[in-house]
């Protein structure tokens, strides 16, 4: 395997990295099956790309995407708190509205940004004397460190610590008066705004920014947590961060490995959606075959004590 093809799967599960942890607070802290992601990640790539295609600056641009994020995870917060729709229907509603919304941000389906000063070039005018393809994955190395470790800080705050406990047990943490329709508010912004940051900047690394580029990010981000997580077990919010990082570093990897050499195993480039639900199957069947396999050694261990002990009393 080459150098230039891990450097490829590094930088693309970084970025989308920022997506996954997103993704990490309403699936695994909110218990909050949230679809917006799918609207809000094309969102921050047209928001940024509209600024930076106009000529804007790109680092205002990534900061608006940021807002226009949060606002969209502020839409499906309300739809459910408080005209009380289910999560998943207010997640598909906002979802649906905002495929308007982008096209109306964009002007058009798809914008091109090859030319144009982008964050990674002005990144890159800082630091001449380094290549473009090792300055790439160490910036967003380094940008989604600071995020991890943010993320770790804010979850054990108080507020923090009153949105995990709101995903464990919403009723007991009523009981106590905490307001759970401001914390799951509160969490769905955070969430989008990680996506469309992500968005964003991936928008500004691949040069493009299209109204369908959210299509599948629902399932390829639960996919990265639960491959992460199935990989790191430790039930701590430090260690479930690395684990979902790790998850994305591991499924961009994968993704990358099939479409380079899949030609000669049948796959092609539509068939990238197909393996991504087949990794979420086998990474959610894991605990389930391994449960089944315990239960069966446990049953022929006991089989054999009966059997021993029956022939003892013989």
């Amino acid at each position: 395997m080459s150098i230039s093809l891990l450097l490829h799967a590094l930088e693309q599960g970084l970025v989308f990295g920022i997506m996954v942890l997103g993704v990490f607070i309403t699936y695994k802290i909110l218990d909050f099956p949230d679809l917006t992601v799918e609207g809000s990640f094309p969102l921050g790539a047209a928001v940024a790309a509209k600024v930076i295609f106009s000529g804007g600056d790109p680092l205002w641009g990534t900061f608006l995407a940021m807002i226009a994020g949060s606002l969209a995870g502020l839409l499906t917060g309300l739809l459910h708190t408080k005209l009380k729709l289910t999560n998943l229907l207010s997640g598909i509603l906002t979802m649906t509205l905002l495929y308007s919304v982008n096209l109306r941000i964009m002007g058009r389906p798809n914008i091109p940004l090859l030319g144009k000063i982008t964050l990674l070039g002005e990144i890159k005018n800082y630091f001449p004397d380094l290549s473009i393809d090792y300055l790439i994955p160490f910036f967003f190395l380094f940008l989604v460190v600071i995020l991890k470790f943010l993320m770790d800080y804010f979850l054990s705050t108080e507020i923090g610590l009153t949105i995990i406990a709101t995903g464990d047990n919403e009723q007991m943490i009523k009981s106590l008066g905490v307001n759970t329709d401001l914390t799951k508010l509160m969490g769905l912004c955070i969430s989008n705004a990680l996506v469309s940051l992500s968005g964003a900047l991936f928008a500004q690394y691949s040069g493009f920014a299209d109204v369908n580029m959210g299509l599948g990010t629902i399932v390829a981000g639960l996919a990265c947590v639960i491959i992460g997580i199935s990989i790191i077990k430790i039930p701590t919010i430090f260690w479930r961060t690395i684990a979902v990082l790790v998850g994305s570093l591991v499924y961009r990897l994968i993704m990358i490995i099939a479409l380079r050499y899949g030609y000669s195993l049948g796959f092609k480039p539509g068939d990238l959606k197909l393996i991504s639900v087949l990794l979420v199957i086998i990474a959610l069947s894991v605990p389930f075959i391994k449960g089944k396999l315990n239960f069966a050694d446990r049953f022929n261990l006991g089989r054999k004590d009966l059997q021993n002990n029956n022939g003892k009393e013989v």
